[in-house]
């Protein structure tokens, strides 16, 4: 299969799903598929090592879930699956690595204008699809021993745009020939030579169906051009729509009443809400590669935004209620449902954000899911920092209307500050390219 994931010139199409053995091809192949015993047993070692802390985890959270009466309870059971779900994915990669080194097996399949390799146990598993018109310098290759192909053997591998494609194990110029030849009279497409074009290198990038429709369509004869970014501004319709969702509470502090207690909670609602679209964001990006990364993200995002949210109760909530309790759940219900005007309005700025500028303009471009996972975490913790030492100014002067409004306003400087940057951040690392997605 491809060496990384560099997005750079042309790519393959994925698929993950039942083979589908009777479909129609020219040419189908079950590759040698070299199995290393040591490494099994080492990595199933590994594997266990590691399941057996996510099955005690998976029992305590259980428990945890079956008894919960407060909101202490319900972080610690919050907590507990935030944490199994980070936790998981080592085994649930691993478990999936194990089964395809007993299991697994490569196929090479071609018909006229596609190549692809399959890999997977019998019946489920992982397909790339390649256009033969791309494909270059197929040749035999011999990794060097004890690196980290070395487990091939002699195998087969060919150029796609800026990257390297690798398949097969232990075998000879024998199977070069009989292959390339198979190849050549499936696909009606013979095999180049050479170094890429400049075109392949360009390449274009796969725009998922819902995106397609969303980005600005171009008319008929129309040049494609660069994405239409948002240029960066105060007065763009995402900055305003961020403003007026940020007035809210200061209207709500100004007019309603609001506590401190009520402004810290709704800013961790917020967190939440950026939390919830950057998984969407994830998803987008990673396509197949986010059913790991998003229940990572989940994972540890989840549980700091679970003991994080404890911290709020505790010191702000709780501290200037005067409560005793620990924390019954239907007074911290009522927290969020006297907010839901505010909530409801940072819902629709941040939805607004993502489905116009990070689909309809194609922000996604030029972005890596290691970069979507840590994007929020600055934002946020900054924004938190400068949220809790005001509100302790406020606890110390008696939480007074017009430092908690001063609290607000800086939020939502920070807010239109962060954004600007964050498009400007994106336009730079677009591609440069001419293809339309």
């Amino acid at each position: 299969m491809s060496e990384g994931m560099n997005r750079r010139g042309i790519r393959p199409r994925f698929r993950f799903g039942i083979e589908r053995p009777g479909r129609t091809t020219e040419l189908r192949e079950v590759l040698p598929f070299r199995r290393s015993w040591i490494a099994i047993v080492f990595l199933a070692a590994f594997d266990l090592a590691f399941l057996i802390p996510a099955i005690t985890t998976f029992r305590q959270a259980a428990a945890e879930w079956s008894r919960f009466d407060s909101l202490f309870d319900l972080v610690g059971a919050l907590f507990l699956t935030a944490w199994l779900m980070g936790w998981s994915i080592g085994p649930l990669v691993m478990t999936t690595i194990l089964l395809l080194m007993l299991f697994g097996r490569e196929v090479l399949k071609a018909r006229p204008g596609a190549v692809e390799i399959w890999l997977g146990v019998p019946g489920l598993g992982f397909a790339a699809v390649y256009d033969p018109a791309r494909m270059r310098n197929l040749r035999l290759v011999t990794p060097p021993p004890k690196s980290g192909r070395s487990w091939r053997g002699p195998h087969l591998a060919f150029d796609y745009g800026a990257n390297s494609v690798r398949f097969g194990s232990n075998l000879g110029q024998a199977d070069l020939g009989d292959i390339e030849s198979g190849l050549e009279s499936a696909t009606g497409t013979r095999i180049g030579r050479g170094k890429p074009s400049p075109e392949d290198l360009q390449g274009e990038w796969e725009v998922p169906e819902f995106a397609r429709q969303l980005a600005p369509s171009k008319r008929a004869g129309e040049q494609a051009s660069e994405p239409d970014f948002e240029q960066p501004g105060l007065f763009t319709a995402s900055a305003v729509a961020l403003l007026l969702a940020n007035l809210v509470p200061l209207a709500g502090a100004a007019f309603l009443g609001w506590s401190l207690s009520d402004v810290m909670v709704l800013y961790w609602a917020e967190s939440a809400i950026i939390g919830l679209f950057n998984v969407c964001k994830i998803a987008v990006i990673g396509r197949w590669f986010a059913l790991a990364a998003g229940p990572f993200f989940l994972g540890h995002f989840g549980g700091f935004m679970a003991v994080h949210f404890l911290f709020i109760y505790t010191l702000f909530v709780k501290g200037i209620t005067g409560s005793d309790s620990g924390g019954d759940l239907r007074e911290v219900a009522l927290l969020f449902v006297s907010l839901w005007p505010a909530l409801a309005a940072l819902l629709v700025s941040h939805a607004y954000s993502f489905f116009v500028n990070f689909i309809g303009r194609r922000e996604y471009r030029g972005r890596t899911m290691s970069d979507q996972m840590s994007e929020p975490y600055a934002r946020i913790i900054f924004m938190h920092l400068v949220l809790i030492f005001g509100g302790f100014g406020v606890l110390l002067l008696g939480d007074p209307v017009p430092i908690l409004i001063l609290v607000i306003v800086l939020k939502i400087c920070m807010d239109l500050v962060a954004h600007r940057k964050q498009r400007q951040r994106r336009k730079a690392t677009a591609p440069e390219t001419g293809a339309s997605a």
